[in-house]
């Protein structure tokens, strides 16, 4: 008899499946919010690139459960399968945490460690997902169902709030712990790693106490024999051989008429999956586009709290939990009050509708935040602006170009790049440079897909020019860059937070670096005499690059603030609306599928349907890889076309459904029970018969 939780009827063992359910799904999402951002910043890979490799690994995780459900139920049974793959699980965590840490080999060390770590990952995650939650249903007696539906969603809850922890706490782990000189991603996923380590100390803990069901050998296998041997046998046939009403059928000679009944009614629901991987192609852009999406957004709250944009993604598991009861409990009956049937198929059509208007949503935003990026230039093109420090005005005339028409400013913040023809891979240019009545010529020499600022300073002889490489690429993780442009006739270094930038003499450029988002008050120093002062910067933005003019005034250093790339200006406050869309479509979604496939398998078969529907995960995974990485459409078209992708979609499943008819699969069970009964008896009365007659006492007519 199994130990009970004092006054109930709920085993103690539970206890160690949810903790370690908690413990593993905050290892997983904490692992998996911060992946894009590490693909994209540590391994420098470019956004549809990331965005591919990270839906390759989601669509893995869903793939490796019928790995698991067969380790389970036709060789290790769910505890022994549970212990095993959790073994991998933590080595894959490890081998990721190593592959994070620089100075553990090159480049390639660290992508070939990345990838055989979320392998292992894979492999551990999906192949126990099947095993635990059932595991923890098998810890009851079978007269204690209500409490086995309580169990599942407490089960239900520490699997959000396992999630939504993590996304909070690794994504500071990342960026506000720094390591090896930048954001510490080996920190970031150790923490997962030990968790996973807990999660398996913590069930191994528990073995005493749990009921262990031995392997009862695995239906998917059964019902794939069956449906082979079905085809096999219809193949085969002859035009003479009776025909059947059901292809089905054809597997009467060797398989019972009642598993081909319930194959039948699984692949009726199975035909209704067909359209579903296209939700989660939506659903699991959370942590890849709308990641990225969220790193060129203003993050910031208030003067003193900002977060981060791999942070975001702890939306969804908290409005999970604020949505379900609000769905159950207000929305449902107040549109059963309005005397709409709700099905669980129109809910899940509606689940749909929601999920497509998250991505118009999150297509409004895109349109608004590319307006602050600069584009990079195409073939035979740079991108050139002025910045002005001579003491007066001046025109600017580059060669067969109609750029900059009108006078530019003394210490101007340039309103934009321009973009130069080179009608060539790299080319020299003359540029005139007209001040004062004077013209000066320059010549620079530009190469394409390229950003510069052409510096005009003066010197003794007159106007000079300097070509400047700019950097325009807005920082993965949101923070501004900062360099520094000395006029002054010595060196200046200059202190930003904990980055030192060393300025060389005579109207040279530092270094670009990144800082954090922040008001400063940077500490300059003329060197090598160390005449030190502060100089204030302002505020540096999110998102934006700035170029600062160190000058001398009245004896002292001061700063004037060049714009380059302009800062964030769309707040991150607008991806509420499309994660709350895309939230109130899993409700109706998702949870109402899973209702849905239960109910409508028969006991026998509802691990099969357990693992179509896990598939329509990993194909919606494999719809996002081939389209990031084969459409080339700028985002906020993608997100269009994803958009109308879902909509129709949701049209060809709505007509699916109206030729749909809900079953009873305790029904049909019934039926063909008495059936066999029936059977029973009638081969029992004829063995009775034939017995009687062997005797003489009794002549069968």
């Amino acid at each position: 008899m199994a130990k009970k939780i004092c006054g109930t009827n709920y085993p103690v063992s539970i206890c160690f499946i949810v903790v370690n359910e908690f413990c593993e799904r905050f290892s997983y999402y904490g692992m998996k919010a911060l992946l894009t951002l590490y693909f994209y910043t540590y391994l420098k890979w470019d956004t549809d690139l990331s965005t591919a490799i990270y839906h390759a690994f989601s669509g893995l995780c869903y793939f490796t459960p019928i790995l698991g459900a067969l380790i389970a139920d036709s060789w290790l049974g769910k505890f022994k399968t549970i212990i095993y793959l959790s073994i991998v699980y933590v080595i894959g965590h490890v081998v990721k945490s190593l592959g994070a840490i620089p100075t553990v080999g090159n480049k390639d060390v660290h992508i070939a460690l990345s990838m055989l770590g979320l392998i292992l990952i894979a492999l551990g995650t999906g192949g126990i997902k099947p095993c635990v939650a059932a595991f923890g249903g098998d810890q009851f007696e079978e007269a204690h169902t209500s409490e086995r539906q309580k169990f599942f969603s407490i089960f239900y809850m520490s699997i959000n709030a396992g999630s939504l922890l993590s996304t909070f706490i690794t994504p500071i782990l990342r960026g506000d712990v720094q390591c090896f000189g930048g954001d510490c991603y080996a920190l970031a996923f150790g923490v997962p790693a030990a968790l996973m380590i807990v999660a398996l100390v913590v069930f191994i803990a528990g073995s005493s106490m749990y009921k262990r069901n031995p392997p009862q050998g695995n239906i998917l296998l059964k019902v794939c024999k069956c449906i082979g041997f079905a085809i096999k046998r219809r193949w085969n046939s002859s035009k003479h051989d009776p025909k059947r009403k059901h292809w089905l059928d054809w597997a009467d000679e060797k398989y019972s008429k009642h598993l081909i009944q319930e194959i039948k009614m699984v692949l009726r629901v199975l035909l209704l999956y067909i359209p579903l991987p296209m939700f989660w192609a939506l659903f699991d852009q959370q942590g890849s586009r709308w990641t990225l999406q969220a790193t060129r957004m203003n993050m910031a709250f208030g003067d003193s709290f900002s977060i981060k944009p791999d942070q975001i993604q702890m939306l969804n598991p908290l409005l999970i939990l604020l949505f379900v009861p609000i769905f159950d409990l207000v929305i449902y009956p107040l549109v059963g009050l309005c005397r709409i049937k709700i099905t669980p198929l129109r809910k899940m059509a509606a689940g749909m509708i929601f999920a497509a208007l998250a991505f118009g949503a999150a297509t409004l935003v895109e349109v608004n935040v590319v307006k602050t990026v600069v584009n990079p230039a195409p073939e035979e093109m740079s991108l050139l602006q002025v910045i002005n420090v001579a003491e007066r005005d001046v025109s600017v005339k580059i060669h067969d170009s109609n750029l900059f028409p009108d006078q530019i400013p003394h210490l101007q913040d340039p309103p934009k790049y321009e973009m130069l023809s080179l009608e060539a891979p790299i080319k020299e240019l003359n540029i005139e440079v007209t001040s004062g009545g004077n013209t000066y010529m320059c010549t620079e020499v530009f190469k394409q897909e390229e950003a510069y600022s052409l510096v005009i300073y003066n010197e003794s002889t007159g106007i000079k020019c300097k070509l400047v490489e700019d950097y325009i690429t807005k920082n993965e993780d949101g923070n501004p860059n900062v360099r520094f442009l000395n006029t002054r006739p010595e060196t200046i270094k200059v202190t930003v937070g904990d980055e030192d930038f060393l300025v060389p003499p005579a109207y040279s450029m530092s270094n670009n670096k990144s800082v954090g988002r922040g008001e400063y008050s940077a500490y300059s120093c003329i060197l090598p005499s160390e005449n030190c002062s502060t100089i204030n910067l302002g505020l540096l933005d999110f998102g934006a690059s700035y170029t600062f003019v160190l000058m001398e005034e009245s004896s002292k250093i001061v700063a004037e603030k060049m714009e380059d790339v302009r800062a964030n200006n769309v707040h991150i406050a607008w991806q509420i609306p499309q994660y709350a869309l895309i939230t109130a479509g899993e409700v109706m979604f998702s949870i109402t599928g899973l209702e849905f496939s239960y109910s409508q398998a028969p006991n026998s078969m509802k691990s099969v349907l357990q693992a179509g529907w896990l598939l329509t995960v990993a194909f919606g995974n494999v719809i996002v890889l081939i389209v990031a990485e084969g459409a080339g459409l700028e985002q906020w078209k993608e997100f269009l076309l994803f958009t109308g992708l879902l909509l129709g979609v949701c049209i060809i499943f709505s007509i699916m459904t109206c030729f749909y008819t809900y079953v009873d699969p305790e029904e049909l069970n019934k039926i063909y029970s008495e059936k066999e009964e029936d059977d029973s008896d009638s081969i029992k009365k004829k063995n009775k018969d034939i017995q009687l007659n062997k005797t003489g006492k009794i002549t069968r007519m």
